[in-house]
């Protein structure tokens, strides 16, 4: 019998975290972030990075472990968080890996190899030179051109990803995203278990809206201030995050502060979007609707029941 591994995935501001910890609760468990800006120190309002108090005891791994000037790479997360994974099943509890990350979850889940294509730094300053004189988007249609899948999966101001991708198909003749199907072949140290959860899509898009208007109440535009004075660079790959970006663009001046929180909800909402359909296309998520249960005791008792019951998606 393989070892079990919990996932609970699924949108921004669905309540995963919560139900992890609910989760944790009831099985002696622990829980492995998959959220790409929680890893980072000092960015914890912005990636709603839940308090001491919320963690209800329940250990907490992968967050705030990477510095936010250095850039963090999917396969230094896949061989950090693996660690924990391990460590936490030697101490004979449960790991749940909870997050929003579609790339971090799917490092776990399909153990692909992220050194199978070396870097070729001539063509990376090809790229480099194409986006610096026309732009973002016109480097992600380039790479649409070439691997549209991995363009619907990397959004156009990810430009170190972008140029990633152009770089894996010029020197490989392969796209990307097709290495990573032949990967998917590789058998699994852990027998995973996936639940999802959700709301209908009004609601969920109100919840986002409603999370902005929090993090802005908890401090968010102190955090990105202090991150800035700290020599964070605006540029810097942290700094792409949501909510990030928009109150970095306040503090030069270049948007009120009502326009950023404007912005931010709708980059939210469609973040939303982008994580609901990059989960949905893996049919071994089961998936659970927070607004079906009355109450979150309800909820957390239907999680358990498939997550520690059932060892595969019915």
């Amino acid at each position: 019998m393989k070892r079990k591994l919990i996932f609970v995935v699924g949108p921004t501001a669905s309540g995963k975290t919560a139900a992890a910890i609910d989760l944790a609760l009831r099985c002696g468990g622990e829980v492995v972030s998959a959220d790409s800006v929680a890893i980072y120190r000092g960015m914890d309002v912005g990636s709603a990075k839940p308090s001491a108090q919320e963690m209800r005891g329940v250990p907490h791994h992968m967050l705030s472990c990477a510095d936010p000037a250095v850039p963090y790479s999917v396969s230094e997360y896949k061989q950090d968080a693996l660690r924990c994974i391990e460590a936490i099943f030697a101490r004979g509890r449960q790991p749940i890996v909870c997050g929003g990350t579609g790339l971090y979850v799917n490092a776990l889940l399909f153990p692909l190899d992220f050194t199978a294509s070396p870097a070729n730094e001539a063509v990376r300053r090809k790229w480099q030179a194409f986006c610096e004189e026309n732009g973002a988007h016109a480097l992600h249609e380039a790479l649409r051109r070439v691997d549209p899948v991995s363009a619907g999966e990397i959004h156009e101001n990810n430009v170190r990803r972008v140029i990633r991708a152009l770089e894996i198909y010029e020197c490989t003749g392969t796209p990307k995203s097709a290495q990573r199907s032949l990967d998917r072949k590789e058998d699994l140290p852990y027998e995973p278990v996936l639940a999802g959860v959700t709301w209908p899509r009004e609601t969920l898009y109100a919840r986002c809206d409603a999370r902005v208007d929090a993090m802005l109440r908890a401090g968010l535009v102190e955090e990105v201030r202090a991150l800035r004075a700290g020599g964070l660079a605006d540029g810097a790959q942290s700094m792409q995050a949501i909510g990030y970006k928009e109150i970095a663009a306040y503090l030069r001046g270049e948007a009120s502060l009502e326009a950023a929180r404007e912005q931010m909800q709708r980059n939210t909402r469609h973040l939303a979007k982008r994580q609901l359909t990059w989960f949905r296309a893996n049919d071994k998520i089961r998936w659970f609707d927070r607004s079906a249960c009355a109450d979150p005791s309800s909820f957390s008792q239907e999680l358990a029941e498939y997550s520690l019951g059932n060892s595969s998606h019915s």
